[in-house]
């Protein structure tokens, strides 16, 4: 347990000290966000605020993990693993990716960044490299992940072929990081929902980790690889979430950019992927889910009937212009990530209980 909070509360220190070092670096070199023209007229004024502090989260991320391993050395199997190191390099690729969009929004001084063909090449490569290396036997251990679709736990009758699996987890993975992105609209909102989900996962992963079949045969053991370090990059990027928070939050001081939404989003899906709880994930990131869904349908009922659906989209922005207050918006919608999350958590706790007989 001491390793959970030191990784957390390192991600934490780290990113609230190195943001406003973060601030004034891309203030002196001009990167600062461009604003979409169509947008709500409030946003204009954020015109200029720095932006990719997405690196600060995910230095913050990766450190965190590292640090919290020095208290781990010397305890037999408590090693840095594939399992974590994956994890790490799901979140830096999907980062790197995320990055350079960013920098070519600030070069070419407007919104769209790199075209959609780069951005899907770059999400591909990452996420497929993820999930093929998540198949692969290391050192004769059993797989990082299982080819069947979970709740809570493995679905056997959803079993799928490799393959389909590694679409899956593909579209699984660039989903999720596509959401996180669409919903870093307004100031500290996907950051503190992000902080949340990571939150649950720390819980989560913890408790499979003190419910192991391999260490704890009892009834509703989990089979999941390195819960632990699991739980440490987890903790970790909580802790970087709610760090950077500080200075994201309105009126925002700096923004995490796809630097920072794309590589969060991939990392709650790969959690996911190696906790076996993949649709677990849409519940506790029900309003990343919402939100993706509010663009979907826009554009699908618009093509369809020349209407739209939404004031705009996503839908925070609808919010905004139906005359809710930027700030109400934030916090209601943590409110309901919050909601979502005490949910998931509730339904995965019942399954081991309707498991044990308790």
């Amino acid at each position: 347990m001491k390793s959970v909070l030191i990784a957390a509360a390192v991600g934490l220190i780290i990113s609230i000290l190195m943001t406003p070092v973060a601030i004034k670096t891309f203030r002196r070199q001009g990167f600062g966000q461009e604003i979409r023209d169509d947008g709500p007229e409030s946003h204009l004024s954020k015109k200029g605020t720095p932006t990719m502090g997405g690196t600060v989260i995910v230095l913050a991320t990766v450190v965190g993990y590292f640090v919290a391993h020095l208290f781990l050395v010397g305890q037999n199997g408590r090693g840095v693993t594939s399992t974590g190191l994956l994890l790490l390099f799901l979140l830096v690729g999907l980062g790197v990716v995320g990055f350079l969009d960013d920098y070519l929004k600030i070069r070419h001084r407007r919104s769209l960044g790199l075209n959609k063909t780069a951005k899907l090449v770059g999400q591909t490569v990452v996420g497929l490299g993820f999930a093929v290396m998540a198949l692969i036997e290391f050192g004769g251990r059993a797989p990082v992940a299982s080819t069947a679709i979970s709740f809570v736990r493995d679905i056997a009758p959803l079993t799928l072929p490799v393959v389909l699996f590694l679409v899956f987890a593909l579209l699984f993975i660039s989903g999720f990081s596509n959401a996180v992105n669409l919903t870093d609209g307004l100031d500290g909102l996907a950051a503190g929902c992000s902080a949340m989900v990571f939150g649950a996962y720390v819980v989560i992963s913890f408790w499979q980790f003190g419910h192991d079949c391999g260490t704890a045969l009892v009834e509703g053991c989990y089979t999941v690889r390195d819960p632990l370090d699991v739980t440490l990059v987890a903790a970790a990027a909580m802790g970087a979430c709610l760090g950077f928070l500080w200075w994201n939050t309105s009126p925002a001081r700096i923004f995490m950019g796809d630097t920072g939404s794309l590589a969060l989003g991939g990392l709650m899906a790969g959690i996911a992927v190696v906790t076996r709880t993949e649709l677990l994930l849409v519940v506790l990131g029900g309003l990343f889910v919402a939100v993706t869904l509010s663009v979907a349908i826009q554009i699908a009922f618009f093509k369809a009937t020349r209407r739209r659906v939404f004031r705009m989209a996503p839908l925070h922005h609808h919010f905004e212009l139906a005359g809710w207050a930027e700030n109400t918006v934030i916090v209601r919608f943590w409110l309901v990530t919050g909601m979502a999350v005490a949910f998931g958590i509730g339904a995965f706790y019942a399954d081991w209980l309707s498991l044990t007989g308790l």
